[in-house]
């Protein structure tokens, strides 16, 4: 998974409407996913989502972060071991990038 990245350059109005802005606090995060800061620290552990950081090193997830956190815990809640579905969400993202990549038109050769 490639990590998120804000870039600040954004403007502030445009901030609201961007995926990848770190706008919520891990705590914040925990209550929106109905987990544990615990549960988020372990995604950072794993790799599969590297938050942002405050000036002060707290975390600060995405909408798009938050996205794969849901998924890794639908798995975990089915019975998936964390690691085993940071993985799994790992290889889903991989086969969909490479379905996507062979849908687009290629280019006529004579």
């Amino acid at each position: 998974m490639i990590p998120d990245q804000y870039h600040p350059a954004t403007p502030a109005a445009d901030k609201f409407d961007d995926e990848h802005y770190p706008g919520y606090t891990m705590g914040r995060a925990a209550e929106m996913l109905g987990t544990t800061q615990n549960f988020l620290r372990s995604l950072d552990e794993t790799g599969l989502i590297k938050p942002q950081r405050s000036t002060g090193g707290h975390r600060r997830y995405s909408r798009h972060q938050l996205r794969i956190a849901a998924r890794v815990r639908h798995l975990v809640d089915e019975g998936t071991a964390i690691d085993a579905a940071c993985r799994i969400i790992t290889l889903e993202d991989q086969l969909h990038e490479a379905q996507r990549r062979n849908t687009r038109p290629q280019p006529a050769t004579d």
